[in-house]
This record gives C-alpha cells, sequence and structure tokens, in this order.
C-alpha cells in the first residue's frame, strides 16, 4: 500500500479537491494546493494546517503552463512530490446551443491542457526517483457522448486515456498513474445542472474511495457502481440505440 506525504491538489478549493486536502492534512504531510477561489482556498489550507500539515497554496490559472510550471517545481525541490492529483476542472457548456465554441473551447483548455501543465513539469524528477503517483480526474461521462456538453465529454475522455497510456508507460520507472472516474459529486460542477443526477455522492464519501484507490495504485477508479453498470451495460450498446436513449 502506498503512502504519500508531500502531495499535490489542483482545484483544491472546493468539491472532490478540497475534500482530498483535508482528509490528506497531517502532522507528517506537505500539501500544495491550488485554487481559483482564493478566499475558498484559503479556508481549506487553515482547516489542512489545523490538521497539523505543511501547507502552500496558489491561485494560478491551470492553462498558465509557464507560471504553473514554476511554482510546482518549486515544490518539489522544497520536498519531493510524491503524488499529484490532476483534479482542477470545469463545465462551462450549458444546454444544446454551441455558440461561437468559446465555452467549449475553454472547457476542453482547462480540463486537458490544465492536466497536461499540472503532470509533466513533475514527471521527470518522479521518473529520476523511482517513484510517486499520479492520480488524473476523469469521469464517468468520459466513456460515451452526452448532450449538452461535448466539450466536457470529450476532455474527461481523453484525459482517462492519457492517465492509462501513462499508467503502462510509466510502470518500469516505478511511477503509478490511476483514472479516477467519478459520477455524480456534489460540486461546484454539478450544483447548477438542469437534470436529475442519480447515485449523487457527497465529496467525502469520493474522497476515501479514490483515497483507497490510490493507495492500492489501482488503475481505474471508477464510482458509484450503480452508475459505473449503468455505463458499462450504455458501452455495450450499439452507437445509434445511445444515441436514440440520449435524445439523439
Amino acid at each position: 500500500m502506498r503512502r504519500f506525504g508531500s502531495i499535490v491538489i489542483t482545484g483544491a478549493s472546493s468539491g472532490i479537491g478540497a475534500a482530498l486536502a483535508r482528509d490528506y492534512a497531517g502532522t507528517d504531510t506537505r500539501l500544495a494546493l491550488l485554487g481559483r477561489d482564493e478566499a475558498r482556498l484559503a479556508a481549506v489550507a487553515a482547516d489542512c494546517r489545523a490538521r497539523g500539515a505543511q501547507v502552500a497554496t496558489a491561485c494560478i490559472d491551470v492553462t498558465e503552463r509557464e507560471q504553473l510550471q514554476d511554482w510546482l517545481q518549486k515544490q518539489d525541490a522544497a520536498r519531493g512530490i510524491d503524488l499529484v492529483l490532476a483534479n482542477a476542472g470545469v463545465a462551462l457548456e450549458r444546454g444544446r446551443d454551441i455558440g461561437d465554441g468559446e465555452a467549449l473551447r475553454r472547457t476542453v483548455a482547462i480540463n486537458l491542457d490544465g492536466t497536461l501543465n499540472t503532470i509533466l513539469p513533475l514527471l521527470p524528477a518522479m521518473r529520476s526517483r523511482r517513484a510517486g503517483q499520479i492520480g488524473i480526474v476523469s469521469s464517468l461521462a468520459g466513456f460515451f457522448g452526452l448532450p449538452r456538453a461535448p466539450g466536457y465529454g470529450a476532455s474527461k475522455a481523453a484525459v482517462r486515456l492519457l492517465a492509462e497510456s501513462l499508467r503502462i508507460q510509466l510502470k518500469k520507472d516505478g511511477v503509478g498513474v490511476s483514472a479516477i472516474c467519478p459520477g455524480f459529486v456534489e460540486s461546484a460542477i454539478t450544483r447548477d445542472n438542469p437534470f436529475p443526477m442519480p447515485f449523487m455522492m457527497s465529496a467525502e464519501r469520493a474522497s476515501a474511495i479514490i483515497r483507497r484507490g490510490l493507495a492500492h495504485n489501482r488503475a481505474r477508479i471508477a464510482f458509484p457502481l450503480p452508475m459505473k453498470a449503468a455505463v458499462w451495460f450504455a458501452m455495450s450498446l450499439p452507437g445509434s440505440w445511445t444515441a436514440r436513449l440520449l435524445g439523439g
């Protein structure tokens, strides 16, 4: 079972990221937390420090490649990172009107480029130490196309495949990689969804499942089970059937 003492978490100001930060916080833990909301990030950091953790924070847009790289490498120099959680993600598209496509483009940039900008600066050091774990947050929405969110689904499918490919590539270097595929979790992304969200889960429950999966270096951490089963079933259907069920 893997244990982690120096951890990077993006998207740490709310939702799953905040829950993971609080749960990993401890007297022998150093957390490097990034988030978009400075006030909420400060509150998460205060909770983590109260639990004994050392905490560094920054409000950096994960699409800002050079700025993020510089900050991440400074965190690794302070204490070698042994777990990086590329968790930052958005779902900016709303409704069926794609419009000028800017919401779709921005969603893909944050979810996909932001993931690459988070993990690539830390890979050389992890490979040289022949140790470390990478958790890439995808989604069960990344297994087949859904209406109203083409950019979200496409970007989450891309980062899942990225995680699964890197897992094979980095195994000989001693670096583990897990694709994290939640269903509906209480967060900023799900808060305003105008449709039913079955098997909704708290961020705290999701954190427990994710932490257990990462400790065991699971290839894919997909949950909850009923939603996972529904996705597996939908994937077994002909594409035309799935599209018809989803209103296509």
